[in-house]
Protein backbone atom coordinates (compact mmCIF):
# COMPACT_ATOMS: atom_id res chain seq x y z
CA UNK A 1 0.00 0.00 0.00
CA UNK A 2 1.24 3.77 -0.88
CA UNK A 3 2.45 5.81 2.04
CA UNK A 4 -0.46 8.71 2.45
CA UNK A 5 0.70 11.61 1.27
CA UNK A 6 0.44 14.90 3.48
CA UNK A 7 -0.21 18.29 3.37
CA UNK A 8 1.46 20.83 5.35
CA UNK A 9 0.67 24.88 6.30
CA UNK A 10 3.73 26.56 7.25
CA UNK A 11 1.70 29.66 9.66
CA UNK A 12 4.59 31.99 9.13
CA UNK A 13 6.77 32.53 5.89
CA UNK A 14 9.78 34.39 7.43
CA UNK A 15 13.20 33.74 7.41
CA UNK A 16 12.55 30.31 9.62
CA UNK A 17 9.17 29.19 8.04
CA UNK A 18 10.98 29.78 4.17
CA UNK A 19 13.76 27.44 4.64
CA UNK A 20 11.12 24.75 6.51
CA UNK A 21 9.06 25.02 3.18
CA UNK A 22 11.64 25.37 0.54
CA UNK A 23 13.36 22.28 2.99
CA UNK A 24 10.21 20.07 2.68
CA UNK A 25 9.95 20.70 -1.19
CA UNK A 26 13.64 19.43 -1.59
CA UNK A 27 13.36 16.71 0.66
CA UNK A 28 10.57 15.10 -1.80
CA UNK A 29 8.21 14.77 1.78
CA UNK A 30 5.93 17.08 -0.11
CA UNK A 31 5.41 19.18 -3.35
CA UNK A 32 5.09 22.32 -3.32
CA UNK A 33 1.33 22.33 -4.34
CA UNK A 34 1.12 20.51 -0.97
CA UNK A 35 2.37 23.05 1.45
CA UNK A 36 0.40 26.27 2.30
CA UNK A 37 2.52 29.26 3.45
CA UNK A 38 0.96 32.22 5.22
CA UNK A 39 2.16 35.60 5.67
CA UNK A 40 0.17 39.11 6.69
CA UNK A 41 0.98 40.68 3.27
CA UNK A 42 0.08 39.56 -0.32
CA UNK A 43 3.19 41.15 -1.86
CA UNK A 44 5.53 39.16 0.63
CA UNK A 45 3.61 35.85 -0.77
CA UNK A 46 4.33 36.46 -4.22
CA UNK A 47 7.96 34.63 -3.63
CA UNK A 48 5.91 31.74 -2.73
CA UNK A 49 3.94 31.70 -5.46
CA UNK A 50 6.81 32.04 -8.09
CA UNK A 51 8.17 28.72 -6.81
CA UNK A 52 4.86 27.05 -6.81
CA UNK A 53 4.08 27.01 -3.45
CA UNK A 54 0.09 27.68 -2.43
CA UNK A 55 -0.40 30.41 -0.21
CA UNK A 56 -2.66 32.30 2.23
CA UNK A 57 -3.55 35.40 4.01
CA UNK A 58 -5.68 33.26 6.39
CA UNK A 59 -4.00 31.03 9.03
CA UNK A 60 -7.23 29.60 9.52
CA UNK A 61 -8.06 29.11 5.58
CA UNK A 62 -4.56 27.45 5.74
CA UNK A 63 -5.00 24.87 8.55
CA UNK A 64 -8.65 23.59 6.51
CA UNK A 65 -6.83 22.67 3.71
CA UNK A 66 -3.31 21.03 5.61
CA UNK A 67 -2.88 18.17 7.94
CA UNK A 68 0.43 18.96 9.27
CA UNK A 69 0.67 22.50 10.94
CA UNK A 70 3.90 23.93 11.64
CA UNK A 71 3.73 27.16 13.42
CA UNK A 72 6.73 29.23 12.96
CA UNK A 73 5.94 32.92 13.89
CA UNK A 74 7.66 34.94 16.39
CA UNK A 75 6.78 34.50 20.28
CA UNK A 76 4.87 37.95 20.84
CA UNK A 77 2.29 36.69 17.21
CA UNK A 78 1.44 33.37 18.80
CA UNK A 79 -1.56 33.55 21.17
CA UNK A 80 -3.18 35.48 18.47
CA UNK A 81 -2.09 32.87 15.89
CA UNK A 82 -3.18 30.34 17.95
CA UNK A 83 -6.87 31.90 18.51
CA UNK A 84 -7.20 32.42 15.14
CA UNK A 85 -6.78 28.59 14.31
CA UNK A 86 -8.11 27.17 17.07
CA UNK A 87 -11.74 26.69 15.81
CA UNK A 88 -9.97 24.95 12.54
CA UNK A 89 -7.99 22.00 13.99
CA UNK A 90 -9.53 18.50 13.57
CA UNK A 91 -8.73 16.26 16.44
CA UNK A 92 -8.68 12.98 14.12
CA UNK A 93 -6.70 15.03 11.38
CA UNK A 94 -4.06 17.68 12.73
CA UNK A 95 -0.65 17.46 13.87
CA UNK A 96 0.94 20.63 15.53
CA UNK A 97 4.32 21.53 15.15
CA UNK A 98 5.64 24.79 16.94
CA UNK A 99 9.14 26.08 16.28
CA UNK A 100 8.15 29.20 18.01
CA UNK A 101 11.15 29.97 20.74
CA UNK A 102 10.34 29.98 24.35
CA UNK A 103 6.22 28.74 24.17
CA UNK A 104 5.83 25.25 25.87
CA UNK A 105 3.31 22.30 24.88
CA UNK A 106 0.97 23.22 28.28
CA UNK A 107 1.42 26.83 26.86
CA UNK A 108 0.11 26.24 23.40
CA UNK A 109 -2.78 23.05 24.62
CA UNK A 110 -4.26 25.92 26.96
CA UNK A 111 -4.40 28.77 23.89
CA UNK A 112 -6.14 25.61 22.21
CA UNK A 113 -8.29 25.39 24.83
CA UNK A 114 -6.76 22.06 25.49
CA UNK A 115 -8.03 19.98 22.66
CA UNK A 116 -6.56 16.63 22.40
CA UNK A 117 -4.59 17.40 19.45
CA UNK A 118 -1.10 16.24 18.85
CA UNK A 119 1.29 19.17 19.48
CA UNK A 120 5.05 19.07 19.01
CA UNK A 121 7.45 21.50 19.98
CA UNK A 122 10.54 21.57 17.14
CA UNK A 123 13.78 23.35 17.01
CA UNK A 124 15.34 23.42 13.28
CA UNK A 125 17.66 25.79 12.35
CA UNK A 126 18.18 27.68 8.97
CA UNK A 127 20.22 25.08 7.43
CA UNK A 128 16.91 23.34 7.24
CA UNK A 129 16.55 25.12 3.49
CA UNK A 130 19.74 22.65 2.14
CA UNK A 131 18.22 19.32 4.21
CA UNK A 132 21.42 20.10 6.71
CA UNK A 133 19.33 21.18 9.61
CA UNK A 134 20.03 19.64 13.41
CA UNK A 135 16.22 19.32 14.58
CA UNK A 136 15.41 18.42 18.45
CA UNK A 137 12.13 17.76 18.70
CA UNK A 138 10.30 17.21 22.03
CA UNK A 139 6.47 16.18 22.81
CA UNK A 140 4.04 15.22 25.86
CA UNK A 141 2.11 12.08 26.20
CA UNK A 142 -0.90 13.65 24.20
CA UNK A 143 1.26 14.33 21.25
CA UNK A 144 2.96 10.81 21.23
CA UNK A 145 0.92 9.82 18.52
CA UNK A 146 2.00 12.49 16.33
CA UNK A 147 5.80 11.68 17.05
CA UNK A 148 6.91 9.64 14.28
CA UNK A 149 5.57 11.71 11.91
CA UNK A 150 7.37 15.05 12.70
CA UNK A 151 10.87 12.57 13.08
CA UNK A 152 10.19 11.44 9.18
CA UNK A 153 9.43 15.05 8.25
CA UNK A 154 12.52 16.54 9.90
CA UNK A 155 14.65 13.35 9.08
CA UNK A 156 14.27 14.47 5.81
CA UNK A 157 15.73 17.70 6.02
CA UNK A 158 18.78 16.93 8.64
CA UNK A 159 19.70 15.12 11.96
CA UNK A 160 17.00 14.91 14.63
CA UNK A 161 17.38 14.14 18.01
CA UNK A 162 14.65 13.62 20.36
CA UNK A 163 14.64 15.34 24.20
CA UNK A 164 12.71 16.26 27.01
CA UNK A 165 11.06 19.51 26.89
CA UNK A 166 13.00 20.88 29.58
CA UNK A 167 16.08 20.93 27.03
CA UNK A 168 14.12 22.46 24.30
CA UNK A 169 15.72 26.28 25.01
CA UNK A 170 18.91 25.02 25.10
CA UNK A 171 18.51 23.64 22.14
CA UNK A 172 17.36 27.09 20.43
CA UNK A 173 20.66 28.37 21.91
CA UNK A 174 23.04 25.61 20.81
CA UNK A 175 21.73 24.55 17.45
CA UNK A 176 19.15 27.79 16.00
CA UNK A 177 21.56 30.31 17.22
CA UNK A 178 24.52 28.16 17.25
CA UNK A 179 24.39 28.33 13.36
CA UNK A 180 24.89 32.35 13.74
CA UNK A 181 27.64 31.78 16.08
CA UNK A 182 29.47 29.20 13.76
CA UNK A 183 29.07 31.48 10.62
CA UNK A 184 30.92 34.55 12.55
CA UNK A 185 33.90 32.33 13.44
CA UNK A 186 34.38 31.44 9.56
CA UNK A 187 33.48 34.99 8.80
CA UNK A 188 36.38 36.19 11.45
CA UNK A 189 38.90 33.15 9.84
CA UNK A 190 37.95 34.32 6.27
CA UNK A 191 39.10 37.70 7.52
CA UNK A 192 42.14 36.40 8.79
CA UNK A 193 42.77 34.70 5.37
CA UNK A 194 42.61 37.76 3.82
CA UNK A 195 45.17 39.37 6.00
CA UNK A 196 47.64 36.78 5.41
CA UNK A 197 47.50 37.24 1.75
CA UNK A 198 44.09 35.85 0.00
CA UNK A 199 41.56 37.30 -1.90
CA UNK A 200 37.72 37.88 0.07
CA UNK A 201 36.38 35.42 -1.84
CA UNK A 202 39.17 32.64 -2.10
CA UNK A 203 39.26 33.00 1.98
CA UNK A 204 36.05 32.58 2.71
CA UNK A 205 36.02 29.64 0.66
CA UNK A 206 38.89 27.95 1.69
CA UNK A 207 37.33 28.87 5.68
CA UNK A 208 33.67 27.82 4.86
CA UNK A 209 34.98 23.87 3.26
CA UNK A 210 37.53 24.08 6.42
CA UNK A 211 34.81 24.24 8.29
CA UNK A 212 32.33 22.33 6.73
CA UNK A 213 35.58 19.62 6.67
CA UNK A 214 36.16 19.87 10.36
CA UNK A 215 32.56 19.27 11.03
CA UNK A 216 32.10 16.05 8.52
CA UNK A 217 34.65 14.72 10.63
CA UNK A 218 32.72 14.66 13.95
CA UNK A 219 29.03 13.38 12.34
CA UNK A 220 30.64 11.26 9.52
CA UNK A 221 32.96 9.34 11.60
CA UNK A 222 31.61 9.84 15.04
CA UNK A 223 35.00 11.46 16.46
CA UNK A 224 35.85 13.46 19.28
CA UNK A 225 36.83 17.29 18.18
CA UNK A 226 40.43 17.30 20.82
CA UNK A 227 41.30 13.69 18.91
CA UNK A 228 40.87 15.55 15.48
CA UNK A 229 42.49 18.55 16.92
CA UNK A 230 45.25 16.19 17.88
CA UNK A 231 45.92 14.92 14.79
CA UNK A 232 47.00 18.08 13.44
CA UNK A 233 49.32 19.79 16.88
CA UNK A 234 52.69 18.86 16.18
CA UNK A 235 55.46 19.82 18.89
CA UNK A 236 56.51 23.48 18.42
CA UNK A 237 53.92 23.18 15.47
CA UNK A 238 51.87 26.03 13.71
CA UNK A 239 48.67 24.54 14.47
CA UNK A 240 49.46 24.95 18.58
CA UNK A 241 50.99 28.30 18.09
CA UNK A 242 47.67 29.68 16.69
CA UNK A 243 45.01 27.67 19.17
CA UNK A 244 46.82 28.79 22.21
CA UNK A 245 46.85 32.35 21.10
CA UNK A 246 42.98 31.87 20.48
CA UNK A 247 42.96 29.95 24.03
CA UNK A 248 44.57 33.42 25.50
CA UNK A 249 42.05 35.63 24.02
CA UNK A 250 38.87 33.81 25.59
CA UNK A 251 37.84 31.75 22.03
CA UNK A 252 36.30 28.76 24.13
CA UNK A 253 34.80 31.08 26.98
CA UNK A 254 33.56 33.44 24.65
CA UNK A 255 32.09 30.78 22.42
CA UNK A 256 30.48 29.01 25.52
CA UNK A 257 29.08 32.56 27.58
CA UNK A 258 27.34 33.45 24.09
CA UNK A 259 25.49 29.95 23.93
CA UNK A 260 24.60 30.48 27.44
CA UNK A 261 23.26 34.23 27.19
CA UNK A 262 21.27 32.81 24.52
CA UNK A 263 19.78 30.21 26.33
CA UNK A 264 19.23 32.77 29.06
CA UNK A 265 17.29 34.91 26.47
CA UNK A 266 15.29 32.53 24.93
CA UNK A 267 14.09 31.64 28.03
CA UNK A 268 11.90 34.82 28.23
CA UNK A 269 10.54 35.12 24.49
CA UNK A 270 7.52 34.19 24.96
CA UNK A 271 5.28 35.95 28.04
CA UNK A 272 2.45 33.79 28.86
Amino acid sequence: MAEKRHTAAVLGGGNIGSAIANGLVKSGIFEAVEVTVTRRSKEHLKIFEDQGFSTALSNASAVSKSDVIIIAVTPRQLDGLLSEIKDSLDEKRHTVISVVSGASISDIRKKLENRSIPVLRAMPNTAIAIRESMTCICTDEAGKGGLELAKRIFESVGKVLVIDESLMVPATALCACGIAFFLRAIRAASQGGIEIGFHAEDALLMAAQTAKGAASLLVNLGSHPEKEVDKVTTPQGCTIAGLNQMEHNGFSSALIKGITSSAEKAAELYSK
